[in-house]
């Protein structure tokens, strides 16, 4: 039993020595002058997938290879080593630079679509800011115009689709906030209108088309119906004249009882707001006439006081 459990001891403290001699290995060879051993020992890790090695390689290599005939595999492998690391924004640099310093390589292709699809992999979720998404969508265009014929180019148009689809969500997102916030100020009403139909402008094809018509005319009857008397028959009208191109637009919507509330509550607006203001109309003549009425009196009054004088 001693004897097995030895015998077990030794076989791991040889595994461990022999690990930490590889170890010392790559560290003697990364702080040797042998650029060719080292050139080679990355490409090797690198086929591995031991990805940190390698990249710690090529990073001590790229400036000793500048200008020589090396220089372009190995900065194809740099920037591929990066980007298995999911450093992308890195990545995408040196993909970029190399597509940019070896226009005619085989590899510019590949790596003028990489460093677009990098910043495509870098595009963050919609709530957040959409910057990296904007690059995206010119960087995988800007790939389709310069290879039209590309096995790639297909891949790249769907990636902007996405890419596109996630804007689209972000402008619908950005609006209903707008609407969401009316309660605080009714301006924000009419900021969702706003915000809606610039949305729609951009993405004319937005697969929220449909949501975002009914938004405006909820939005514009919202700010109808917050608005001051004087002020609502105008607003409520403008809602129904949304509705009106919202029915024409989409006849058959699932929405269409919704919308057809709407409607009947603005119609609804115009008469409580006619009759409020024709209240206040008459309650002002009615004030007046008093008024009128005092003044004569009073008139009449002194009248009298001066006459009895």
């Amino acid at each position: 039993m001693f004897k097995i459990k030895h015998l077990l001891i030794l076989s791991l403290t040889i595994i461990l020595l022999g690990a930490a001699g590889c170890k010392s290995r790559f560290e003697k060879l990364r702080l040797s002058n042998d650029v060719a051993k080292k050139y080679q020992e990355g490409i090797r890790l690198y086929n591995k997938k031991d990805y940190n090695k390698a990249l710690i390689l090529f990073e001590a290599l790229v400036q000793k290879y500048r200008g020589t005939a090396e220089a372009e595999d190995l900065n194809y492998y740099y920037a591929f080593t990066l980007y298995r690391l999911k450093d992308y924004t890195t990545a995408r640099y040196k993909f970029k630079e190399f597509a940019d310093t070896y226009p005619q390589s085989k590899n510019a292709e590949e790596c003028r679509y990489m460093g677009a699809y990098c910043y495509y992999l870098d595009s963050p979720k919609s709530s957040l800011d959409q910057e990296n998404t904007y690059k995206a969508i010119d960087a995988l265009q800007l790939f389709i115009n310069l290879y039209p014929k590309s096995d790639r180019a297909a891949q790249a148009a769907q990636y902007i689709a996405n890419l596109r689809g996630k804007l689209e969500s972000k402008a619908f997102d950005n609006a209903k906030m707008y609407y969401e916030l009316g309660g605080y100020d009714i301006s924000n009403y009419k900021a969702a209108v706003v915000a809606l139909k610039n949305a729609q402008i951009e993405f004319p094809d937005i697969k929220y088309a449909e949501e975002m018509n009914l938004l405006i005319v909820k939005s514009q009857y919202m700010f109808a119906k917050n608005s001051f008397p004087n002020r609502q028959e105008a607003r409520y009208n403008e809602a129904i004249g949304y509705y009106n191109e919202f029915v024409e637009t989409y006849p058959n919507s699932k929405l269409m009882k919704e919308a057809n509330q709407l409607k009947a509550d603005s119609e609804a607006g115009i008469i409580a707001a006619k009759k409020e203001l024709a209240e206040e109309a008459a309650m002002i003549e009615k004030y007046n006439a008093l008024d009128k009425k005092r003044d004569k009196k009073v008139k009449d009054s002194t009248n009298v006081e001066i006459k009895n004088k």
